[in-house]
């Protein structure tokens, strides 16, 4: 059985038509007729269609005993821009904000505020590759030497190494974020207003291409 058939079979089982499913994983109809037609083998958002089939993704793939997600003890966490995660400055729970989504999962008890970035740009590097994928959870406070998203003032978010450095009499904490790759400056906040948007908990590395 190749995955079209697992997909359609399992698609029936649960009495879905195919602009149901589509919805329910977060793309197009169009999308997901190719699947059930053969004509897409590896689709890119392969974790959302085993959810909105209530399978493993595993499963779908490579066939084999069928088991529903709940099993699997596993949850979605949307993978946002940096575009979208700017916009999470003011913490809250996350909508599409143009009606899709990819996901990545995880087994962590993290919460519902967390999303995942892709990383873009070399600043972080040699540890953070572009490409790679980070998990936030806006609810984790950082400590020294731990890695943020922030927003700097523009509509962008940014990723970087958290350093304290001094407490105003106010209360108020002022901190570094540094970039790995030398060539990027540091930003201070006592110099400009960045607001920590969430403390990284995950960070995936993919094999990259050759």
């Amino acid at each position: 059985m190749s995955l079209a058939d697992r997909v359609k079979k399992r698609r029936s089982e649960l009495r879905l038509t195919q602009s149901e499913a589509a919805e329910k994983a977060g793309i197009k109809q169009q999308s997901w007729a190719s699947i059930e037609d053969g004509k897409t083998l590896k689709p890119r958002n392969i974790v959302g269609i085993a959810e909105a089939l209530n399978c493993d993704p595993a499963w779908l793939m490579n066939g084999g005993v069928i088991l529903p997600v709940s099993e699997v003890n596993t949850r979605r966490i949307p993978l946002i821009s940096y575009v979208q995660a700017g916009a999470l400055a003011h913490k809250s729970p996350i909508e599409a904000f143009d009606g899709s989504f990819e996901y990545v999962m995880t087994d962590m008890d993290w919460s519902q505020y967390t999303f995942a970035l892709r990383i873009s740009g070399d600043s972080m590097e040699p540890d953070f590759k572009e490409g790679d994928v980070i998990i936030v959870d806006p609810e984790i406070e950082p400590v020294p030497g731990e890695f943020v998203v922030a927003k700097n003032g523009e509509h962008e978010a940014t990723f970087k190494k958290y350093r304290p450095t001094f407490v105003t009499q106010e209360g108020t904490q002022h901190f570094e974020l540094i970039p790995l790759n030398n060539d990027y400056p540091t930003m201070n906040s006592a110099e400009r207003h960045i607001q920590i948007i969430g403390t990284m908990v995950e960070h995936r590395i993919y094999r990259r291409k050759r």
